[in-house]
């Protein structure tokens, strides 16, 4: 069938060198572990620590991450061997084109954009909420009108940091990279603090339990909405903390991992990618998984669970604000709001290169894949993605996109650890820089414990995404496949796959 054209790997990297779409290369192995890990150390740690070790795991929020940890792993085993044989921009999307064929490829781009442009929009939001710490109590509050998509009008700090860094983006790979840079070293500083400084604060007795025995939830009849899918399939009694706590933690706080994939996204604009971007992701992926879990231990050694607010914004902040060190707390406070700023820049990044990638396949239209004649970035598609990600964060709220973040992106690990394992099989010849060490065995798994973490994510995020999915159809079918330049024949050795080939040729 058309739709399951596939466009090989040799397209694809031709496909780069077009002048009207051309990237640069200015990136290096260094560039992308400081953007893995500044993309990965934003809102997840900084707003969801305190929010699911009160909610779902207590102390073993430590544990929560360590899972995610493991499923963002074994993932990220199969991206590093994806990226390094077809380095592209487009991450997923450009991997399935080439292995499973153009429906598919279609499918997991319009995943991309929702994990890409949903998570920036997240991490909008939660910087608005870390700002509106930083300013509490001086002239310049934040008015509560324009502080919250839910409890205001408009969430304005979201909308304005997003349009700032679409701006950002625009004016270049390198810019970004140097920003970046920057904000790297303020939020490390700032994760430091925390668990140096926090050390001395930390009191056995808040470890017991470790994991809090499983509690009712009070929801005698339950709710399909609100309570976890696994729980609602299988007739399980609504419950939190214990085991399942921990488990449906790992799938919460699964977002603060998202954007390590982002690496892959700027492979076409990495000088040597068969190297540098197994680097990049495997390098900045272990990195934060380590300083991830020092400080759910610090925090919850400091505060007891029960003694945190679930709907604080800046909980760890807070946490240095119970102990009385509050001077502390204001330094978390403003590198948190610093540092979040580059995690929405890098991941409407992500969403930019993927958007470009489909626009220059056609899927999209084709205008978006200009490039600006002095930056050398796509322009005309970052600007959308800028404007879209203010709307959404200036009037959604950060737990709804949150949720639909993680399912977006877990959807995404699916399906490129699966792709691995064909493109093994049915293109054995290309050359590898990276491999998966026992593919097999770590692609299997990678899909076992993505899909049961989404299967642990309530019912309204899965109705949500299925949604979502749903109008991605809609829009390949009206759009994509008409208009798709591999099934015109409009790429190097290829012919038009609907237009059947006349017969007195």
């Amino acid at each position: 069938m058309s739709v399951f054209r596939t466009k090989s790997v040799e397209q694809s990297i031709a496909e780069t060198e077009a002048p009207e779409h051309r990237l640069r290369k200015n990136l290096g192995a260094l560039d992308l572990t400081i953007f893995g890990v500044g993309v990965i150390i934003g809102a997840g740690i900084f707003v969801y620590t305190g929010q699911v070790a009160a909610t779902n795991a207590g102390p073993a929020i430590a544990v929560s991450f360590l899972i995610a940890g493991l499923a963002c792993a074994l993932a990220a085993l199969c991206y590093a061997e994806f990226a390094s044989t077809v380095p592209v921009a487009g991450s997923a999307y450009t991997f399935s084109y080439a292995t499973f064929g153009e429906l598919i490829a279609w499918i997991i781009g319009w995943d991309l954009v929702l994990e890409f442009t949903v998570g920036a929009s997240a991490l909008a939001a939660g910087f608005s909420g870390y700002l509106q710490n930083v300013l509490e109590g001086t002239p310049l509050e934040v008015p509560a009108s324009l502080a919250s998509a839910s409890d205001g009008i408009v969430n304005l700090p979201a909308v304005l940091i997003s349009l700032l860094v679409a701006a950002v983006l625009i004016g270049g790979i390198k810019l970004s990279s140097r920003v970046n840079q920057v904000v790297v070293a303020i939020k490390l500083g700032v994760v430091a603090l925390v668990i140096v400084m926090g050390i001395g604060y930390v009191k056995a007795a808040n470890y017991t339990p470790f994991v809090p025995p499983s509690q009712p939830t009070g929801d005698a009849e339950g709710s399909f909405w609100s309570l976890p899918l696994v729980t609602s399939i299988f007739g399980l009694e609504p419950a939190v903390f214990g085991i399942a706590g921990v488990i449906a933690g790992a799938a919460i706080v699964f977002f603060a991992f998202i954007g390590f994939d982002v690496v892959a996204t700027t492979a076409e604009e990495t000088r040597n990618p068969q190297r540098d971007v197994p680097i990049g992701v495997l390098g900045s992926l272990a990195i934060v998984t380590v300083l991830y879990v020092a400080v759910c231990f610090v925090v919850t050694g400091m505060q007891n669970y029960t003694d945190i607010d679930p709907a604080d914004a800046a909980p760890l902040a807070t946490a240095f604000d119970a102990v009385g060190v509050e001077w502390i707390g204001n330094v978390i406070a403003v590198g948190a709001t610093i540092g979040l700023t580059v995690v929405v820049l890098i991941l409407m990044m992500g969403q930019t290169r993927v958007a470009f990638a489909m626009a220059r396949d056609g899927l999209l239209p084709t205008s978006l894949a200009k490039v600006h004649p002095t930056f050398g970035t796509p322009y005309r598609i970052t600007a959308i993605t800028g404007i879209g990600v203010a709307l959404l964060s200036g009037f959604v709220d950060f737990e709804t996109l949150g949720h639909l973040v993680s399912i977006g992106t877990l959807f995404a690990f699916v399906l490129v650890s699966i792709g691995v394992v064909v493109l093994r099989r049915t293109r054995p010849e290309l050359p590898r820089a990276f491999r998966t060490p026992a593919v097999s065995v770590v692609a299997t798994l990678s899909v076992l414990l993505c899909f049961y973490l989404m299967l642990n994510l309530t019912g309204e995020t899965w109705v949500r995404f299925l949604v979502w999915m749903a109008i991605g159809l809609a829009v390949y079918v009206l759009y994509g496949r008409s208009h798709s330049r591999l099934g015109r024949g409009e790429l190097a050795g290829t012919r038009p796959v609907d237009v059947p080939a006349d017969p007195g040729a």
